[in-house]
C-alpha cells in the first residue's frame, strides 16, 4: 500500500489553493476524513491522500463537463 501523504501546505501547492481555503472551505465538505485525509495515530495532524484527492478532482471535472445547469441549482446529466 504505497500512497503519497501530503500536509495541508503541500496540498495547497499542488492544487493551487490557499492552505487556509483548504482548511476552512474544502475540508469536511469536499475533502472527507477517511477518504481524502487521515489523522495518523489519532492526533491533530492531518495528512491528505494525494491519489484520492487527484482522482476525485478529475472525476468531478469530467462529470461537470456533461452537466446542464438547471434553474433551481440542480444539474441534468443526460
Amino acid at each position: 500500500m504505497s500512497q503519497e501523504y501530503l500536509t495541508t501546505e503541500e496540498l495547497s501547492q499542488r492544487i493551487k489553493y490557499d492552505a487556509r481555503t483548504i482548511r476552512e472551505r474544502l475540508k469536511d465538505s469536499v475533502l472527507l476524513e477517511g477518504i481524502h485525509y487521515i489523522r495518523p495515530f489519532g492526533g491533530r495532524k492531518i495528512l491528505y491522500i494525494w491519489e484520492r484527492v487527484e482522482k476525485d478532482m478529475y472525476d468531478q471535472a469530467s462529470n461537470a463537463a456533461f452537466a446542464v445547469p438547471m434553474a433551481r441549482g440542480g444539474v441534468c446529466r443526460g
